[in-house]
């Protein structure tokens, strides 16, 4: 029985051992069999990952975008004196007859708006370039030819010498959200044909770099080679041009700038009509109106164009509008800051005339002005420079230069600049100094001073009164007598 028993056990065993057996063999046939067989979810197939739009913009768009290469010619630095100045012929002795000029090669980025050959860019790209060559993506090489530029938004239009070409459209900036997503597609570090994407990270920025700022900010990347590339939405329209980075590195950091779509659209035919732009000029220098000066001016808000200068014969001056004016509005463009109105008077055809909403001295004015064409640079610098013999150029006195400046009662004038070798340089007048009296008559405004000063005889003394570093001096100088 002992036997049996043992027997018995064995059997026990060995079939508890085949059943331990298949039991494995199922398990590892269910995970082999979950292996091959598709994934779920809460009872449902996982999706298939859903193609990306940009995939299509980049199809429908890379075809339009250009590599622009230019040439340019400078002058060699080490050989930039003349043949009697110690430096080049140090020069020569050790390195031989060294070339006084030497070509440099710069890369970016433009696209095609015309079928018919014309490319937008950026001004700084083709800027000084001596030889221009578009590359289009299927390889094909165009000399180019400059239609226009302009300076001032960074702008300016090519032409290469070829039809029916593909063509990028463009899109409306004014409806761009702060979120949106965009794509940046151009030539970065020479990369032909790349593509980045990211979103709208701001508008209306201002950088600095001229007077008509108002920039898309992005943080798509963008490199050195990006610039005069288009920034796309996802219909695959241009919405700006990409200009500039903010970079401590020279690499992108997630800041770019572009220029709206919108404001090029302004430009370009005219580009192409004359090759330069023609702009509305109202005649005045202004400021932003602070959370300080709001209060010293009494205004309800810091909003508005505070006006600091009105030029001689302008159409500022001949409308009445005064230094101290805040601009509110123009032709019913609100000016919320100083940095909306030379956008909206730049735009305004010449000769038209626009009405300005004003405050002066707390009251409401409505004012008139037909605007004229903006001078040249020339013209511009001669109208701002020193106007009168003595030399000097002065400015208001605002509410925080006199708090810098120690003046306590916040009258007078302020000079700005210094003409060299004038009668006022000679007489030790220096900027900064605050002009408080004229030939003893007080002087509080510009007007004041400007009233004075018409009332010399050619040849007379002139005796000013000054604050400077919490002093006070008297100065005297004497105009020069014109001759013929």
């Amino acid at each position: 029985m002992g036997t049996i028993s043992h027997l018995k056990k064995a059997r026990y065993a060995v079939l508890g051992v085949l059943l331990i057996a298949g039991a494995l063999w199922a398990l590892s046939a269910a995970r082999s069999g979950a292996a091959n067989a598709p994934l779920w979810t809460e009872g449902k197939p996982v999706a298939q990952a859903v193609a990306s739009p940009w995939i299509a913009v980049s199809k429908e768009d890379l075809p339009a975008v250009v590599n622009i290469s230019t040439t340019q010619v400078v002058k060699n630095p080490m050989m930039s004196g003349n043949e009697q100045t110690p430096f080049p012929e140090f020069f020569r002795h050790f390195f031989g007859n060294m070339p006084r000029t030497f070509r440099t090669h710069s890369l970016g980025s433009g696209f095609i708006i015309r079928s018919d050959g014309y490319v937008a860019t950026n001004n700084h790209v083709v800027d000084d370039a001596t030889e221009i060559q578009v590359k289009l993506s299927d390889g094909r090489k165009f000399p180019a030819k400059i239609v226009g530029r302009d300076p001032k938004t960074d702008l300016a239009l090519l032409r290469v010498n070829a039809t029916g070409l593909p063509v990028v459209p463009l899109g409306n900036s004014d409806t761009l959200q702060v979120g949106q997503p965009v794509m940046a597609i151009g030539n970065p570090f020479g990369l032909e044909g790349t593509v980045t994407t990211g979103i709208v990270s701001a508008k209306g920025r201002v950088i600095g770099d001229g007077p008509y700022d108002d920039f898309i900010q992005t943080d798509t990347s963008i490199n050195p080679g990006n610039s005069g590339g288009p920034l796309v939405d996802q219909s695959g329209e241009v919405v700006g041009i990409n200009t500039a980075i903010f970079s401590q590195s020279g690499g992108s950091v997630g800041i770019g700038f572009a220029i709206p779509i919108n404001a090029a659209k302004a430009i370009l035919p005219q580009l192409e009509a004359t090759g330069h732009v023609t702009r509305g000029w109202l005649g005045v220098s202004v400021q932003p109106v602070t959370e300080e000066l709001a209060k010293a001016l009494h205004l309800p808000q810091a909003q508005g164009s505070l006006v600091a200068q009105v030029l001689p014969d302008s159409p500022a001056s001949k409308a009445g509008l005064q230094v101290g004016d805040v601009i509110t509005s123009f032709d019913g463009h609100p000016i919320a800051k100083a940095s909306d109105l030379p956008r909206v008077v730049a735009a305004t055809p010449v000769g038209q005339t626009v009405t300005l909403q004003v405050l002066r001295s707390d009251k409401p004015l409505s004012i008139s002005a037909q605007i004229a064409e903006m001078p040249g640079a020339e013209q511009m610098a001669a109208a701002a420079a020193p106007r009168e013999s003595l030399g000097i150029a002065v400015e208001p006195l605002t509410p925080d230069v006199a708090q810098q400046l120690g003046v306590p009662d916040r009258s007078g004038v302020v000079v700005a600049r210094v003409q060299d070798g004038g009668a006022a340089a000679e007489a030790g007048i220096q900027p900064g100094d605050v002009i408080v009296e004229v030939n003893r008559h007080p002087v509080k405004t510009l007007a004041d001073f400007r009233s004075v000063l018409a009332q010399r005889k050619p040849g007379e003394a002139t005796l000013f009164l000054l604050h400077r570093h919490d002093a006070s001096l008297f100065v005297a100088l004497t105009q020069p007598t014109p001759q013929g």
